[in-house]
């Protein structure tokens, strides 16, 4: 009798460890698609950059808690056109001062940055990680335009690099705005012709 009741007990243990190591897989099954989801190409870059997905998801979990603390503003329909009026200045300025207009559209970028409520100083991580949970898709490009921005400094980037990291900046100065625009609501794209490819220096 005592052996029966003894494995009935050791049996409803077994049951109640496997509903709840099954519950734990659902769990970490549904938060790995929902981080894959939100991140995009940026999940497979921290799973190689850490190499493990367990740390790779907890690095980007913690980046969520970060950016739900950040106080992030929408930019009405003016401010966008604002931004749109300087960054074709900062284009047009690039055939005589290519050097001076990515140096520009570092800092216009940066400035939208700013207004929206991203930080902008600190380590340049740091702002990567601030960015990827809104910005995943376009983290490549702003990660080329700031080494070419670096060359830039020393003043050893090419004017084809230059040309280059204008259209780098130009693809998250996009995200930025089509993402922080009130014009059609949060999220809504911005109404806006795609950007021109900036004319290589000399021409």
């Amino acid at each position: 009798m005592k052996t029966t009741i003894l494995v009935l007990v050791v049996m409803a243990l077994l049951v109640v460890v496997g509903v709840v190591l099954a519950r734990t897989q659902r769990q970490r099954q549904a938060r790995r698609a929902h981080l894959q989801e939100r991140f995009g190409p940026e999940y497979d870059r921290a799973v190689a950059d850490r190499g493990s997905r367990r740390r790779a998801e907890e690095e980007l979990a913690e980046r969520e808690r970060r950016h739900a603390q950040l106080d992030l503003h929408p930019l009405d329909a003016a401010t966008v056109q604002r931004y749109l009026t300087s960054w074709r200045r900062v284009q047009e300025h690039f055939v005589e001062q290519p050097n001076k207009a990515v140096s520009d559209a570092d800092k216009l970028v940066s400035l939208v940055m700013d207004e929206r409520g991203y930080p902008i100083t600190g380590e340049f991580d740091r702002r990567l990680g601030e960015l990827s949970v809104d910005h995943a898709t376009v983290l490549d490009h702003y990660r080329a335009a700031h080494e070419i921005s670096r060359l830039n400094d020393e003043r050893t980037a090419t004017t084809e690099q230059l040309r280059q990291a204008m259209l780098h900046y130009r693809q998250l100065f996009d995200s930025l705005l089509a993402t922080g625009s009130t014009e059609g609501g949060e999220g809504a794209p911005v109404a806006h012709p795609a950007a021109d490819r900036p004319p290589t220096a000399g021409q």
